[in-house]
């Protein structure tokens, strides 16, 4: 479930956070209940089947809202009784006319008009167990320049029928929807487009190009600063050399400046700037200014004040009688210079990502030599790979060896090495030994497809530091359009002087930048995850940063995340053929220690009526004798040399398995699972950042706490069983780091859940941070990551909003009373593009982070 999808529902059909978290992802209720239905087909239910008369509705009216009908798709519908209860709790409401449900599908129709909605029926659905599955839909959105257009886009968004909620995403230029049904996407991107912007359904849109449009930035900046020039030289030349501005008034006189500054002023207007116009104008007339509307504004109020000096001086007094063509001008050439570096620094942004992406070559080898397109490439296909070459898709080794380099999806800079049955990832490099590849997924299924994805949508997403932002912006632009007002009223007013009052309005339309501020979050996302994804670290949500950077505990999995995962048998106490009879029954188990005992008795039978027994071990029947395997706690009584033999080897960090044959413990094996060699740093790293770490073990206290002396951990929680994990990491708070696999309860669980894999065979899907390698001082590189970005964003935000609060005062005046500076338009512009340039580059700078060593 996405957090957009978690904050979309509530009862009274409104997005609220707090409330509507349970609305989708509360579980199904489990309370038996009968009703109608079958499995396979739709049930129906009206208020005549499905509640008593008193509680039927009373017939609507002539002038009744008409039908609507809303098709949902449901979580936790398990059984055909469930058909039942779905129409019970949606015909409850107020509103809903009839309701079919459908076991077979997992979906519900329902007829419904006001006071009834669709988030209302959502929120009782939810209450009711029975989670609706939200539809996400991802839109291309050109023309979003600013704060203020990605919060219309969004109010466009959740104004269309169905939606839950809906984010827009400056950085990326895109927007992404989550409905309560299936809404089709051209019909979001016509929405979004009539109000000013070019949408388009992400799957359809053409990949963005940054670099042209960086190129489009710079000619446009180029032309503007020409045509500019000339009436730059011959307004500030005055300053600078008065010798030559009065060689100039006597030669071609006033009036003929002042026409050549007109031509060329109205070129940049309505050639390079026209931009401005074309977008802001519109948003000016439908009630929603943007940062082009406030550009738009003072440029044109520059510019046709000058014009009207020209071509009716009558209408001011002398002192009046001033043009500011150059004003106009320069602000044009100023802003597009900031935009061009702003498209170039987010194309640096994004190059993470266009980096994994590029990896996958285009065509592969076959076996026999046929050079093929990868995207034609069938699961089972073969391919070959000589050494260097990269690796098309994912497969399984079915020929050869070689060691492959995995550093660009793992961070791991040593090659690792391949052999037949071994698996091999899409992007990665092999080494110096010829391969031959069986293919095992293509397209969207390889990982690096996965990571990919994985990584857009975690850039996409929003932070819950972004709400204060998405606040302020609803009112900013209109503010600052009152602001200006307000200033020349003013200054009008307390000075009689028109122009000065004018280029104080414009100033302040001009200083203000509601870009930085909309830049200030999703820029640091975008960089900060994009690193991480080149150090081997998947944010899976972009939330799951803050609240990494918060955490001051962080618990471990002592097997196979602290520890190698390979343990292995170093002692057997008991008959001779004690570890023979053990290996048969783990031979159908599948825990680690398991793996140890078939590895050092290869071969030989395979236990009859294999029954595991969670937390405890396992048994089954081998040559006709009850034997089972498992920990002391699985037994009624173990000897006590054997159970002394035990703690011995617990003392030394060993993990022991009892063997009892027909009910009687005869033996004990012993087994070592070594720490990882990075595990005592990682805890010291989480240390030295305030980092309390903690071990979870379902291994016995002795066990437990032997490797966590080893390891520098203090507090370890020993002889855990599963269920109990998952209510001690609740209890115990801060992240959790687990397998991916065994730990998947625990780690949604987890304030934050971590999961740790292996390259290809990392469980992508388990946890809000997935680390790519099998090294606990990935995790501590993700703490530091992630408290980096907050810091990076906090740095964005408060620069974006205390460059606003202290010179939009500046440029109104406030300051000259009290012999304090006022900004000129042309100085206002030039801060404005570099406010945005400033955020663009101090989140650049997470390009660069280091991991933890």
């Amino acid at each position: 479930m996405t957090a957009i999808a978690a904050a979309a529902i509530s009862g009274t059909g409104t997005t609220d956070t707090a409330s509507t978290e349970s609305a989708l992802s509360a579980a199904p209720a489990g309370a038996a209940g009968g009703g109608s239905g079958s499995a396979g087909g739709a049930a129906r239910s009206g208020p005549d089947s499905a509640r008593p008369d008193s509680a039927r509705p009373e017939a609507a009216p002539p002038e009744a809202a008409p039908l609507e009908t809303a098709r949902l798709a449901l979580g936790g519908m398990s059984c055909a009784s469930c058909v039942a209860r779905v129409e019970r709790a949606l015909t409850a409401l107020p509103g809903v006319v009839a309701a079919r449900a459908n076991f077979g599908t997992g979906r519900v129709e329902a007829d419904f008009r006001p006071p009834a909605s669709r988030a209302g029926m959502a929120a009782a659905l939810a209450r009711a167990g029975y989670p609706v599955v939200p539809v996400t839909v991802d839109l291309a959105v050109e023309g979003m320049t600013c704060a203020a257009c990605t919060g219309r886009v969004e109010r466009i968004l959740k104004a269309q029928p169905g939606v839950a909620a809906a984010t827009a995403n400056l950085a990326l230029r895109r927007a992404r929807v989550e409905a309560w049904e299936a809404i089709p996407p051209a019909a979001l991107a016509r929405a979004v487009s009539s109000a000013g912007f070019a949408a388009t359904p992400l799957a359809e849109a053409k990949p963005a190009d940054p670099a042209a449009e960086e190129r489009a930035l710079w000619r446009a900046a180029a032309l503007a600063g020409g045509l500019t020039l000339p009436i730059f030289i011959v307004e500030m030349g005055g300053h600078l050399v008065p010798a030559f501005h009065h060689w100039l008034l006597a030669n071609l006189g006033t009036t003929l400046l002042w026409t050549l500054q007109f031509v060329l002023a109205t070129a940049v207007l309505a050639g390079p700037g026209w931009r401005f116009y074309r977008k802001g104008v519109p948003a000016l007339l439908r009630g929603s200014p943007d940062m082009n509307s406030l550009v738009a504004l003072g440029t044109l109020a520059a510019w046709a004040y000058s014009t009207l000096v020209l071509l009716a001086p009558g209408l001011f007094p002398p002192e009046a009688r001033a043009v500011y063509f150059e004003a106009a001008a320069v602000i044009v050439v100023l802003i597009l210079l900031g935009r061009a570096m702003e498209a170039r620094a987010r194309g640096q942004a994004g190059a993470a990502i266009a980096r994994l992406v590029g990896l996958q070559p285009k065509v592969a080898r076959l076996e026999d030599g046929t050079e093929v397109p990868v995207a034609s490439l069938l699961p089972g296909q073969r391919i070959a790979l000589r050494p260097g070459e990269r690796v098309p898709t994912d497969g399984i080794v079915a020929a050869g060896a070689s060691a492959v380099d995995e550093s660009m999806l793992t961070g791991e800079p040593l090659p690792v090495t391949k052999a037949a049955g071994d698996g091999v990832t899409g992007g990665t490099v092999n080494g110096t030994g010829a391969l031959v590849v069986e293919v095992t997924a293509v397209g969207a299924a390889t990982v690096l497809a996965r990571i990919v994805a994985l990584v857009g949508q975690a850039q996409g997403g929003k932070l819950p530091v972004q709400a204060l932002v998405d606040r302020v912006t609803l009112w900013f632009v209109p503010a600052v359009m009152a602001v200006a007002v307000l200033t020349a009223v003013i200054w009008l007013a307390v000075t009689g002087d028109v122009a000065r009052a004018l280029i104080s309005g414009v100033a302040v339309l001009i200083i203000a930048c509601p870009c930085a501020m909309g830049l200030a979050t999703p820029v640091s996302i975008l960089v900060g995850t994009g690193r991480a994804a080149e150090l081997g670290i998947l944010f899976r949500r972009g939330e799951a940063l803050q609240r990494l950077a918060d955490i001051d505990r962080v618990s471990f999995d002592k097997t196979g995340t602290l520890t190698e995962g390979r343990p292995k048998v170093v002692a057997v106490e008991g008959p001779a053929d004690l570890l023979a009879l053990a290996a048969a029954v783990e031979r159908q188990s599948e825990h680690p220690l398991a793996e140890a005992i078939r590895a050092a008795s290869p071969g030989g039978t395979t236990a009859e009526g294999f029954e595991a027994l969670p937390g405890r071990g396992a048994r089954g029947r081998v040559a006709g004798q009850d034997i089972a395997v498992g920990a002391a706690r699985m037994f009624d009584a173990v000897p006590e040399a054997l159970a002394a033999q035990a703690a011995r080897a617990a003392a030394r960090g060993e993990s022991t398995v009892f063997v009892a044959r027909d009910g009687q413990v005869e033996g004990v094996i012993a087994v070592a699972d070594a720490p990882r060699p990075t595990s005592a740093a990682a805890v010291a790293a989480l240390a030295g950042m305030g980092v309390t770490a903690a071990m979870i073990s379902g291994d016995t206290p002795a066990a437990a706490q032997a490797v966590a002396q080893r390891l520098g951990i203090a507090e370890v929680h020993a002889g855990v069983l599963p269920e109990g994990k998952l209510d001690l990491v609740r209890r115990l708070g801060g992240a959790f780091v687990g397998d991916g696999i065994n730990d998947a309860p625990a780690l949604a669980a987890a304030e934050v859940g971590i999961a740790m894999g292996s390259g290809s065979d990392v469980a992508i899907e388990a946890g809000d941070v997935v680390l790519m390698r099998p090294d606990p001082m990935a995790v501590a590189t993700a703490v530091r990551l992630s408290r980096r970005v907050m810091r990076n964003i906090r740095q964005n935000l408060i620069w974006a909003f205390g460059y606003n609060t202290a010179l939009i005062p500046v440029a109104a005046g406030v300051l000259v009373p009290f012999g304090g500076p006022q900004l000129s338009p042309v100085l206002a512009a030039g801060a404005m593009a570099l406010s945005s340039v400033f955020v663009l580059s101090n989140a650049l700078r997470l390009r660069f982070l280091k991991g933890v060593a």
